[in-house]
């Protein structure tokens, strides 16, 4: 049973009050961190007396946080362990909801859209290519060969020459980046990582035993087009000499911002240089949508990507593009947790790939115009918030006047819309002036639903509070 520390929970927690009472904000908190991530279900709290001093309360005002936690499911106490937090059943987990979620949320936790209109036509012409597979055991830990072939071809037509047998079929590119991470570190390995970033990628990381190091990202702004700091890139490497790396450099989530050519090439030989095994995660690379497509990244790279965005989350695949070598090293880390991706899935992405650009040029003009909406409505109903304008991708990082991020977020819940708070995409908690805002919903929720909410809940923060120095985060 993994523990929280006292002071391991006080970081995380941050800063936690509000103008209510103590115990009631103190719960709120701690429950939005189980809802968001950031605590694992299961986990054992410190012991009451120890918090308090951790924080700075009384140990009554902890006794009854608990309590409320208790009261609401989301705390149980077991014999010899203690406190341990929890998701009650039936829970709506802000990280298991659909864009419009049981009750009425509207659920902005996850950068998504709904199908695109080519699947349906695909998963039946898939269902009459599955026969052909019916006689083998349908353990496919590479992948089924058609899909294999598509993939490498699409990647040779972007100019990176590929063959089937450099592709790694997988359960997502959650799943790839999970599977290299098992593959190539070792318990104490250092491991690059991007902050704010993919929250899931430090999660891997960590759960073998890495250990992550930051390097700056930043949004754009009217001044500037925002992307990563060169210079800390170069220190880290040559500071910790990573293992691995892990980038997003075309519409980086959370920022949308877009790695330069000239700065992809240093990268590269910054990783020759140390020895890292760099990771390119490719997901939202093709959701341009105020000019081109970014080019590939060079070569050297592990190439991770996804259908998620481009087609369908529910699909679940995705992929790994490296040397054959590597495939094959990976592929035999599947076993023994898992023996493969489902047959039928892969047959529908196989169909859907070569009308791929196609169903791109549908999706990126709804999001643009859903990007716009959002941004034209934020900018009349909360002026005060900084907007940037991302060129792609599926989200805003919207910098708040206050480090109120998670207030925002539990007020936002309240008002009927589910949002992940600035710290989850932080390595150690930081951006509580920072929120992402996903623009995957339809138009006219975004602005009679989605905005309208985000307005109240910034009134029930208090967002006139006085911004402490020590939790302002420069990025």
């Amino acid at each position: 049973m993994p523990t929280i520390s006292a002071s391991g929970l006080a970081q995380l927690l941050g800063d936690w009050r509000d103008d209510g009472p103590a115990l009631r904000a103190l719960a709120d908190r701690v429950r939005l961190l189980l809802l968001d991530g950031r605590v694992l279900s299961g986990s054992r709290l410190p012991a009451e007396r120890e918090l308090a001093a951790a924080v700075g309360v009384s140990r009554t005002t902890v006794a009854a946080a608990y309590a409320r936690l208790r009261d609401s499911g989301h705390l149980r106490s077991v014999r010899g362990s203690g406190s341990v937090i929890t998701l009650p059943t039936g829970s709506r987990s802000g990280s298991a909801e659909p864009l419009t979620a049981a009750g009425g949320l509207v659920n902005l936790t996850r950068a998504v859209l709904p199908a695109a209109p080519v699947l349906a036509g695909a998963a039946r012409a898939a269902a009459e290519d599955l026969l052909a597979h019916l006689p083998g055991d349908g353990y496919e830990l590479l992948g089924v060969p058609s899909l294999r072939a598509a993939l490498a071809e699409r990647y040779t037509a972007r100019g990176l020459p590929t063959a089937p047998e450099e592709v790694l079929v997988t359960l997502g590119a959650q799943h790839a980046v999970g599977l290299l991470c098992r593959a190539f570190l070792a318990p104490g390995d250092r491991v690059l990582v991007e902050s704010p970033g993919y929250p899931y990628a430090v999660d891997a990381a960590r759960g073998v035993g890495g250990r992550p190091v930051a390097v700056p990202v930043t949004a754009g702004t009217g001044d500037t087009p925002g992307g990563w700091d060169e210079e800390a890139l170069e220190d880290a490497f040559a500071r910790t000499r990573p293992a691995l790396a892990y980038l997003m450099p075309g519409f980086q989530n959370p920022t949308g911002a877009v790695m330069p050519p000239a700065l992809r090439h240093r990268v590269v030989e910054l990783a020759r240089r140390y020895g890292t095994r760099l990771v390119v995660d490719e997901t939202t690379n093709d959701l341009a949508l105020d000019g081109p497509v970014p080019p590939p990244f060079p070569a050297d790279a592990v190439h991770v990507g996804s259908a998620a965005k481009s087609l369908w989350g529910g699909l679940r695949i995705g992929w790994v593009r490296a040397d054959a070598a590597t495939v094959q090293h990976a592929a035999a880390h599947r076993t023994p947790w898992e023996l493969g991706t489902p047959v039928l899935e892969q047959l529908v992405v196989a169909r859907c790939l070569p009308q791929l650009d196609d169903v791109l040029v549908d999706r990126c003009g709804e999001l643009r115009q859903r990007r716009d909406v959002l941004s034209a409505e934020l900018a009349a109903a909360l002026p005060e918030w900084d907007v940037p304008h991302v060129p792609g991708g599926l989200a805003l990082w919207v910098r708040l006047p206050t480090a109120t991020s998670s207030a925002l977020a539990l007020a936002a819940q309240r008002h009927g819309v589910l949002l992940t708070p600035g710290p989850r995409f932080g390595v150690d908690g930081a951006f509580e002036r920072y929120l992402r805002l996903p623009f995957g919903a339809d138009a006219g929720t975004l602005r009679t639903v989605v905005v309208p909410a985000l307005a109240r809940a910034w009134r029930d923060t208090g967002a006139v509070a006085p911004v402490s120095r020590r939790l302002e985060v420069i990025v």
